[in-house]
């Protein structure tokens, strides 16, 4: 024990047994080594041999006490090892019960997950169906919108050449002059 005045340094001790914190495995407060945050057996407490006699004692005149004071020596150390066990068989029993927590929420965050998935993937089928549809409508119309420019070089054409072989008499202006674009302007004026 450090006499009073000095720094204390080390991890906190009560009674001899260095106190550890369970959260952090196999490290004390301190750095000290003990599994899953148990406590150490006390081995700091006093220990006194039986028939040990306190050198100012008598040995024939105060065998009582000194009997007396070794039993409750012996029963101090014996409360605080059951009571060390103790500790540590609920620090093991709360370690279970959090490696069982940590591996329950794994397995409910894991379907959960594995539930939205299959949701995001309906999602995407029912909207790919969709965007096929669309898409094979504006293939149609592109399509019959080629089809009809095509038809409609070949109306014009058709306009042009019956022009030109009307274009005979000299009064009659050029097909050239006139453009396919007036062609185009007629033929629509028909319709």
């Amino acid at each position: 024990m450090a006499p009073p005045g000095s720094p204390n340094i080390g991890p906190p001790v009560l009674y001899g047994i260095p106190l550890v914190r369970p959260d952090i495995g196999s490290s004390s407060i301190y750095g000290g080594s003990s599994p899953h945050g148990l406590l150490t057996p006390p081995w700091g407490l006093p220990h006194r041999e039986p028939g040990y006699s306190c050198p100012m004692w008598g040995s024939s005149s105060l065998g009582a006490p000194h009997t007396s004071l070794d039993s409750n020596i012996e029963n101090l150390q014996r409360r605080t090892q059951q009571l060390i066990e103790k500790i540590n068989e609920n620090r093991k029993k709360d370690h279970t019960v959090m490696s069982n927590f940590r591996e329950s929420l794994m397995l409910k965050v894991s379907s959960l997950a594995e539930k939205l998935e299959e949701m995001m993937f309906l999602i995407y089928d029912r909207h790919n169906k969709q965007m096929q549809d669309k898409l094979q409508e504006l293939s149609e119309i592109m399509e019959r919108i080629s089809q009809i420019q095509t038809e409609l070089r070949q109306v014009c054409h058709t306009v042009e050449a019956a022009y030109k072989d009307l274009c005979v008499q000299p009064e009659v202006p050029d097909c050239q002059e006139l453009g396919v674009e007036h062609f185009e302007q007629k033929i629509w004026s028909y319709m």
